[in-house]
């Protein structure tokens, strides 16, 4: 979780790097807010970003406020409740919550500090993920050690680790979490070689230690997800609000929470 205020008479446009999580991205301003442009939608205000929404910006001028909330996809499959639909776009929130999506806003607008808005959000979260059925043991289990291998599985393995067939294990995973193991897999092991980038490591160590075959798949793969150069993720602005620019220590985190709070973005 983590809050953002910007204050920039010129236009704002940033390019939002894929990552292995539903996004929610609150819109707080007073006044023209937030846009988010993918080829052929456009959408204004708050926001859910599935996975993989492919190329995708952030756009906005003056004065202005954005909670963003990440979510597992188990989470927010429950959360949210349309995880297949949401994945490869971006919709707004009002589509997905309908009239709460404007009554959460209008209470995180009201608190008195970015620590109150994270104990909000996530009362509100709380109280969602508690409506809903959660995804499949089976299905939460293969996503988390995806994430924790950094994608280095085998669908096969683990299908055998949960005890289903690969088939079973494939169907399942792609309509409770709207991706498949191996796209699930290949988001993963992109996400880990982005941050190795944006921390300085050369792509030709990042794709031998991110596990691709060479240095032209990693930029396939970069190319693919984001549709630029790993030269160019590297220097990524929206990687900047990820623990390698704010860790743990950071006195900006908001501790107890999981929120961070960001400096002012001129």
């Amino acid at each position: 979780m983590a809050g953002f205020r910007h204050r920039a008479p010129a236009l704002v446009d940033i390019a939002m790097v894929a990552h292995p999580a539903v996004t929610l991205l609150i819109d707080l301003s007073e006044g023209e807010g937030l846009v988010y442009d993918t080829p052929g939608r456009h959408e204004r205000g708050s926001v859910v970003v599935g996975l993989l929404p492919g190329n995708l910006r952030a756009s906005g001028r003056g004065l202005g406020e954005c909670l963003q909330i990440r979510l597992e996809p188990a989470a927010a499959a429950a959360v949210l409740g349309a995880s297949t639909e949401l994945s490869g776009t971006v919709v707004s929130l009002e589509d997905v919550w309908g009239r709460d999506a404007g009554r959460a806003e209008d209470k995180l607008r009201a608190a008195a500090s970015w620590d109150e808005r994270f104990t909000i959000a996530v009362e509100i979260l709380g109280r969602r993920l508690g409506a809903r059925p959660p995804v499949d043991p089976e299905v939460a289990y293969a996503w988390r050690r995806t994430l924790t291998s950094r994608g280095r599985v085998r669908v096969d393995g683990l299908a055998d680790q949960v005890g289903w067939s690969r088939k079973r294990l494939w169907s399942r995973f792609r309509s409770q979490l709207g991706i498949t193991p191996k796209r699930a897999a290949q988001l993963v092991r992109f996400d880990h070689a982005a941050h190795l980038l944006a921390t300085g490591h050369a792509p030709a160590s990042v794709a031998t230690g991110s596990g691709y075959v060479d240095q032209s798949h990693l930029h396939r793969e970069v190319k693919a997800f984001t549709g630029l150069t790993p030269t160019a993720v590297a220097v990524a602005p929206w990687l900047a609000i990820d623990d390698v620019a704010w860790p743990a220590s950071s006195p900006t985190r908001s501790p107890g929470t999981g929120g961070e709070r960001i400096p002012d973005l001129h």
